[in-house]
């Protein structure tokens, strides 16, 4: 699936906000931390993955009540949900001025029931051509996603048969729904993740 930035301007994948807010002191010093192996841009974005997909628990698999939504809590905490990840590594990316957005999936149960809407992240970096996307959602039993750009190996593939698919849109920050989805949850026992997007 090809992605397709909301905005050609790169520059709005390098913001910082409410959400994404790699100007945090949490954000700055992991981010510093991971940059201190990696030789490029490259390897920093791959070990960024890794960092969270593997370093930070997905609190369904972990059984974490805690409910993250903001990159610095997601990294403080070590806990989030796909989008809380999400939301930690595309601030993680950006803070090494790595363009990052936040893309999404709309999945289902193996009958096709309970739609829910998957986060991701979309990245750019420097002199490619293209945007990819990745997964750092956490591997478990059947879920086996790893960094590639070239060949996309996320946690879930789509089945278009039972109504799955993948939104196109690559949004330099979270939607409203997400956000507001996270923020009004009281554990993650309670989380009423959104079904759809616009």
């Amino acid at each position: 699936m090809e992605p397709i930035p909301e905005t050609a301007d790169l520059s709005a994948f390098l913001v910082a906000d409410d959400v994404l807010d790699h100007h945090d002191p949490v954000v700055v010093e992991t981010a510093a931390l991971l940059a201190e192996d990696a030789d490029n841009l490259h390897e920093y974005a791959h070990t960024a993955y890794e960092y969270v997909r593997d370093m930070i628990p997905h609190s369904f698999d972990s059984g974490d009540p805690r409910v993250t939504w903001r990159a610095s809590d997601v990294l403080a905490q070590r806990n989030g949900i796909c989008y809380a990840k999400s939301h930690a590594l595309a601030a993680l990316l950006r803070a090494r001025g790595i363009p990052a957005g936040l893309c999404y999936q709309r999945l289902t149960e193996d009958d096709g029931s309970d739609p829910v809407v998957h986060g991701l992240v979309a990245l750019r970096l420097p002199g490619a051509d293209r945007w990819s996307r990745v997964d750092a959602r956490g591997n478990k039993p059947g879920v086996d996603a790893a960094f590639s750009l070239d060949v996309e190996r996320l946690a879930f593939p789509v089945r278009p048969e039972l109504g799955e698919c993948d939104y196109p849109t690559v949004y330099a920050a979270p939607p409203s729904q997400v956000v507001d989805c996270l923020r009004a949850a009281p554990s993650s026992a309670r989380i009423v993740l959104p079904t759809e997007l616009p």
